[in-house]
């Protein structure tokens, strides 16, 4: 069992660093890349074919281009953007030369560099909060948690070498914020998802005995009969807002 469970946390760290190998590499992983990552774990054709469906289901691109497509954003999301998109093109446009030397004078802790520096990489956040879309996130948050990223990363170059590095650097930056974000959310859902599950158990408990006694139950009729401490059931009551049909909670008589 114990290696079973060793093998599964293995295959999840893999493939967390390839997910994040492709995010560095513009979303984009070659199969090879992936084949020699799993190579250790001796997947056979079905499990790697589950790999490719996880990475294409998250937007990466393997031996081709990312895919990303509007029409997997809602209505809000793709208004929101194509607004966004739109007062971003109202910004500044530098050539080659001029975002060098753009880029060596904010290296040097230059402000107005600086200021610049983030209006050339504001485009680039919303290229990357495209890949991280549909992971539970709207597209506006991702997006303000990468020019957050980008507003501070500007300001921590003395981190950075050449200037070559920068936009390596504040890229990465923005992938840690929007991964930040995602597994937040995440850990709300599974929260929530606790939360209403015990709500649910104690609900049902509650019937259970109440349908017994043909009355509502009081907590500490519910805490005999099922050994449960007092504080679970609270929390319960406290989350469903007082609304388990079947428990009298004691609340009125505490206004009272």
């Amino acid at each position: 069992m114990g290696n079973i469970d060793n093998k599964e946390k293995e295959f999840a760290e893999i493939l967390k660093s390839v997910t994040r190998t492709a995010r560095e590499n513009k979303n984009t992983i070659s199969k090879a890349e992936v084949i020699e990552a799993f190579s250790e774990l001796d997947l056979d054709e079905k499990q790697l074919n589950m790999v490719f469906d996880y990475l294409k289901n998250h937007k990466i691109g393997v031996d081709e281009e990312a895919y990303f497509s509007e029409e997997d954003l809602t209505e809000d999301e793709s208004n929101y953007l194509n607004d966004y998109l739109d007062s971003l093109s109202a910004l500044p446009q530098y050539n080659d030369g001029e975002k060098q030397a753009i880029t060596i004078s904010a290296l040097a802790g230059d402000k107005d560099a600086q200021s610049k520096l983030i209006e050339m990489y504001l485009p680039l956040v919303v290229d990357v909060a495209k890949m991280y879309s549909e992971q539970g996130v709207f597209i506006e948050d991702l997006i303000g948690e990468g020019n957050v990223a980008l507003t501070k990363g500007v300001t921590m170059l003395d981190a950075v070498g050449e200037p070559g590095e920068v936009e390596g650097f504040l890229y990465n930056l923005m992938l840690d914020a929007m991964e930040k974000i995602i597994e937040e959310n995440l850990a709300e859902d599974a929260g929530a998802q606790k939360v209403l599950k015990l709500v649910q158990e104690v609900a049902d408990k509650a019937k259970e005995l109440a349908d017994d006694l043909r009355r509502k139950v009081t907590v500490k009729e519910l805490m005999d009969e099922t050994g449960w401490d007092e504080d679970k059931i609270r929390t319960a009551i406290e989350f469903s807002a007082d609304n388990i049909e079947d428990l009298d909670s004691g609340a009125d008589k505490k206004k009272k």
